[in-house]
């Protein structure tokens, strides 16, 4: 995610048209920073969830009423994977010395925090400790977040006419406003945003009529406020849920939206992983339809087990196998190809090579790639993209509550995410697995799929009548 941003920040200052969000904030001065104890996350990978006190046959006791009606509407069965992480373990853990950031009921792990690196020492005595991974180290100085001021009102970035103003040719290129007319905006549908903060979102009038029943903070940097971070999920959120006639529409304007914050901008570190998967389950639990994520990895920091080209088949790295998981329980996940197309990687981040999920690339309002949309197939040989959307000067609020351009299939992904809550709205009787098949079979590439578009650009209208 980090690396992304610093693509999209680069590209915005090299490039002759202004993306002038990413590029206004690259100009800005540098947060001031602050000395701060060092601190080492582990990933716990337990034995079991023997001892726990929850049970198959009372899921509302960790699963809201939403979160259960979604899986019974859908036919899929409470398993051992929903049960939380034996309570048990985790004060076990404790009298250890360490501090529990979170846990993974799918994955059955724990995420602790220590202010010395012997973690794995501490616990090896342990029987239902199967075994420990060092996550992450602290930077020796941390960002102080600063919120710059905010506009008092959004105003058209360009002579576009029409309800959907600025908006129009980012939902009009998905045969969006069809679903729309339709009385399928969203409505009734809950979305949650994995993302690395939505500064101001709070603060900017445009967002004052956004609907947002819930918010919380995984990044292993916790904070008090998400809505310090960073600007980067306040863009995403925009091109989905604005409602300014004559200025911008997005894709799910009626939608409910929950805010999480998972990614950790000053490191990238396998922390990530586990944060992302535990927002991901927290979602869930909460009965959140779709989820969208404009995040991707294939290099930590200072760590020679990066992604490899032969790990993006969707089994191997640990975020990817959670994208799995996250359809095997009635969701849609939406998912950013990555930028890495002009670079020396050039192939999708981890987990856009999940299985049963949707992942996104960019294209501009022509429909024509985006050269920094990151290519497929997968390295077991399955189509990526799985769709295509705008994500090539698409019309977003910025941190400061402007409307301007970015770059980014983390704009496409978010786009073509809200028209997924849309269709369902209008399709309820479908699962989220059929979900996924209608999106792809509606692309313009549907019968000559390729690496760079995948199956193409959904027609949502077609979509919503098959």
């Amino acid at each position: 995610m980090r690396m992304m941003i610093r693509q999209r920040l680069l590209m915005c200052l090299m490039m002759t048209v202004c993306i002038g969000t990413l590029g206004t904030y690259a100009q800005k001065k540098v947060q001031s920073v602050k000395a701060t104890p060092r601190t080492f996350l582990y990933r716990v990978y337990l034995h079991d969830k023997h001892g726990t006190p929850y049970t198959l046959d009372k899921p509302q006791r960790y699963l809201s009423p939403r979160a259960i009606l979604r899986r019974q509407r859908q036919g899929i069965a409470i398993d051992s994977t929903d049960l939380p992480v034996s309570p048990a373990y985790v004060d076990a853990l404790r009298r250890h010395g360490l501090r529990v950031m979170g846990t993974s009921r799918w994955r059955n792990t724990a995420m602790v925090a220590s202010q010395t690196d012997d973690v794995a020492e501490r616990l090896r005595t342990l029987a239902f400790v199967d075994s420990c991974m060092r996550l992450y180290v602290s930077p020796e100085i941390a960002e102080n977040p600063e919120r710059p001021s905010v506009a008092p009102g959004i105003m058209p970035d360009s002579l576009a006419e029409g309800r959907y103003g600025d908006g129009y040719q980012q939902i009009n290129q998905l045969g969006g406003i069809a679903l729309h007319e339709a009385g399928f905006r969203g409505k009734g549908m809950r979305i949650a945003i994995l993302d690395a903060g939505f500064k101001n979102v709070d603060r900017i009038p445009a967002f004052r009529n956004v609907k947002i029943v819930a918010t919380k903070d995984f990044a292993p940097r916790r904070t008090s406020d998400i809505f310090k971070e960073h600007y980067h999920g306040t863009m995403v959120l925009s091109v989905m849920a604005m409602n300014h006639p004559d200025t911008i529409i997005g894709t799910a304007p009626e939608a409910e939206y929950v805010l999480i914050r998972t990614e950790d901008i000053p490191t990238e570190t396998r922390a990530e992983e586990d944060s992302w998967t535990m927002g991901a389950e927290y979602a869930d639990s909460i009965g959140v339809d779709v989820i969208n994520s404009s995040l991707g990895y294939h290099q930590w920091d200072g760590d020679s087990t990066s992604i490899r080209l032969r790990d993006l088949n969707g089994k191997t790295a640990f975020i990817s196998q959670t994208a799995a998981m996250i359809a095997s329980k009635g969701m849609v996940l939406c998912n950013s190809m990555g930028n890495d197309g002009t670079s020396s990687w050039h192939k999708m981040n981890v987990p856009s090579d999940a299985t049963g999920i949707l992942s996104v690339g960019a294209v501009d309002e022509t429909g024509t790639i985006a050269p920094f949309s990151s290519l497929g197939p997968t390295q077991d040989g399955r189509v990526k993209p799985d769709a295509c959307a705008m994500g090539l000067k698409a019309y977003v609020v910025n941190g400061e509550g402007n409307l301007t351009t970015a770059n980014g299939t983390s704009f496409a992904s978010p786009i073509l995410c809200g028209m997924v809550a849309c269709l369902w709205q209008a399709r309820p009787e479908l699962t989220a697995k059929q979900i996924i098949d209608l999106v792809r079979r509606s692309g313009d590439r549907w019968n000559w799929p390729d690496s760079v578009y995948g199956y193409g650009i959904p027609s949502f209208s077609k979509a919503m009548h098959k």
